[in-house]
């Protein structure tokens, strides 16, 4: 490669990035751990189509997502993941949405409650009287 044509690829690729224009990635993802404190683990699956076999199989990745302002973020949850700035070594992706929430364990107790009350059987009390002679 010339000495002109690497001018050329490094102002395109300095213009590239002073024009503030940077193709950020998206992924859609399920949140897989929430045990850390400001951080959950977002497993993305794809299909790849394998060029020999001529088969479709599965692969997933691992990232680790920013939760920002989203609190209640449970394992099952499924997300979108927006790429950013280097957060730490291994976080550079933020949580744009929650677009699938699992049901929560109040929740499902709650409901669980409400269902109880609403189709209860009232159970018949036989009140034995004293006087009548006790059959056998």
């Amino acid at each position: 490669m010339g000495k002109k044509a690497a001018r050329a690829i490094a102002c395109r690729i300095k213009a590239q990035y002073s024009s503030g224009l940077k193709i950020m990635r998206t992924k859609k993802g399920v949140i897989t751990s929430a045990k850390m404190t400001g951080t959950v683990t977002v497993t993305v699956h794809r299909t790849v189509f394998h060029p020999i076999y001529q088969k479709r199989f599965a692969r997933s990745s691992k990232f680790l997502a920013d939760t920002a302002t989203f609190t209640d973020l449970q394992p099952g949850d499924t997300v979108m993941i927006t790429e950013c700035r280097p957060l730490s070594k291994r976080k550079y992706f933020r949580i744009s949405e929650v677009i699938n929430r699992v049901a929560r364990v109040s929740e499902i107790k709650d409901e669980a409650i409400i269902e109880e009350t609403a189709h209860r059987v009232k159970a018949k009390k036989v009140k034995e009287d004293p006087a009548s002679p006790a059959q056998s």
